[in-house]
């Protein structure tokens, strides 16, 4: 189903697409012109059902453009990771293997390096591009297509390893979207900004596609700031919208934060990572409404719904499973927990991805008996609310103990001159594993490690305290906005070594 030839002709002048930075704007009749434009161009250059176009571009509209087009030519988009080193870009081109490769005029001097084994590029974001999104309409000729075949294909981070090219069928992402609609109570009166990079799930998936299915509007932001973002959501007056922790901690500390009342917003989200709860004190003290979801490009990426108000009570918890969508947390023998016992989040649905791109085992040890095996821990309290313990990778087994780093991460991030806090398990000859904390003080402000310790002991076990605190100017971060652990780890050893 071509759903944004059905939402333009149902709301034709209604404001789909504003560019922040030049606030330019798009209705759903003219986004969806673009898109039958783009694909009648695509096809003109021998674009077929199923094959793959790629793009390299910070957020911009083009993303709309050519995951629109392709879905209306049965061909697979592919948004790749601008942040990348071009080895890794080069990498990705290799696995997918494109007929085409849309290049941002940001980006134009990556061309050569990326192009090198005869691939065809065109340039985004200037004149030449405006052209081809108003390529001659005639009829969009296109293959028959199916529910399940394959939309987009999304890379995954590659913390854990080599990047996974995460395939996301037509049906995917649009029950992504029905199911956010629903459950979240989205409608054409809710307008978001998207700040989160559209090469990711969540700036493409988790409000952008959801929100214009809705009728509502779709502000694409690119370089993000504090100040400037308090600025946007104000001026568009956005309903609803979904930062990661990293941004809203920039965005609290700003005097335009303890400034602003946000008299459109309904609700603040926070995603991709688990947030401290010094966040939710500074939108509570304003009376703001904030919460939590949870999700992953393989599942969604939206999995949870809580409403405001149980948020506040439930404070940390995602909530609870959404309306079209099944969630379980099972054990190591498979058996699913009781209440307050962790265990690893498995989700299925229709939301749910197809398989991983040329990886065929990596599919089957992911999806068992239709059900995603995410890696994430978590538990489940009496009332059915669901909360986020961490990676079950970042479990550290300290002495037999299990410790769950999420936990003591929040502890540290409320002491008053910590910045920011994140805890990973270093191997120990002795205990098997031991906890290390990395932080990042508030200038000037110092701290020595005894009486760390004591603040941690007044809260959490013996076995839970970290053996060890490194202090740096700033933890380093991955491309959405999670700490990056396995980076932190090479900074221990390194550290060790000296």
């Amino acid at each position: 189903m071509d759903w944004l030839e059905h939402r333009a002709r149902l709301t034709p002048r209604k404001n789909a697409i504003i560019d922040e930075e030049t606030d330019k704007t798009w209705t759903f009749s003219e986004l969806n012109e673009r898109a039958c434009a783009t694909a009648n161009w695509l096809y003109a250059r021998g674009t077929r059902k199923g094959d793959r176009v790629a793009l390299l571009s910070p957020n911009h509209i083009s993303y709309f453009d050519l995951l629109f087009a392709c879905g209306k030519i049965g061909a697979i988009f592919v948004p790749l990771n601008w942040r990348l080193s071009q080895h890794e870009l080069r990498a990705i081109l290799a696995d997918c293997t494109p007929i085409l490769i849309g290049i941002h005029q940001k980006f134009e001097m990556l061309t050569p390096k990326l192009t090198s084994e005869g691939l065809s590029s065109f340039l985004v974001g200037e004149t030449s591009y405006e052209k081809i999104v108003s390529y001659p309409i005639n009829k969009v000729s296109k293959e028959p297509i199916s529910e399940t075949d394959p939309l987009a294909m999304i890379y995954t981070g590659g913390t854990t390893g080599k990047s996974k090219g995460v395939v996301l069928s037509h049906r995917a992402i649009l029950w992504n979207a029905i199911n956010t609609i629903v459950s979240w109570s989205l409608s054409m009166d809710d307008t978001t900004i998207t700040y989160l990079p559209m090469f990711h799930t969540g700036g493409l998936n988790a409000l952008s596609i959801p929100i214009l299915m809705s009728g509502g509007t779709v502000v694409i932001g690119d370089s993000f700031s504090g100040a400037k973002a308090i600025e946007s959501l104000q001026r568009y007056r956005c309903t609803i919208v979904l930062l990661v922790p990293t941004m809203y901690h920039t965005l609290i500390q700003t005097k335009e934060f303890e400034a602003s009342c946000f008299p459109d917003m309904k609700v603040f989200l926070s995603g991709a990572a688990p947030c401290p709860l010094l966040i939710y004190e500074a939108f509570y003290k304003k009376g703001l409404a904030f919460k939590e979801g949870y999700g992953l490009t393989e599942a969604g990426p939206n999995n949870f719904y809580i409403s405001p108000e149980d948020a506040k009570i439930k404070r940390g918890s995602v909530g609870k499973p959404m309306l079209f969508n099944s969630v379980k947390l099972v054990k190591a023998d498979g058996c699913e927990t009781n209440a307050n016992e962790v265990g690893e989040i498995v989700i299925k649905g229709k939301h749910s991805f197809s398989f991983y791109w040329n990886q065929e085992q990596a599919t089957q040890e992911t999806v068992k008996e239709g059900w995603i095996h995410t890696g994430d821990l978590a538990k489940r309290d009496e009332e059915g609310y669901f909360y986020i313990v961490g990676r079950k990778k970042d479990m550290i087994i300290t002495g037999g103990e299990n410790v769950y780093p999420l936990e003591i991460e929040h502890w540290l991030s409320e002491h008053p001159i910590i910045n920011e806090a994140a805890v990973i398990g270093l191997p120990d000859e002795k205990w098997g594993e031991i906890v290390v904390a990395f932080l990042s003080l508030k200038k000037p402000h110092r701290v020595e490690d005894e009486e760390l310790r004591g603040y941690c002991e007044s809260k959490l076990g013996r076995y839970k305290i970290p053996k060890q605190f490194i202090r740096l100017e700033e933890l380093p971060k991955t491309h959405v906005g999670k700490m990056d652990k396995n980076k932190l780890k090479e900074i221990a050893i390194n550290k060790g070594r000296t």
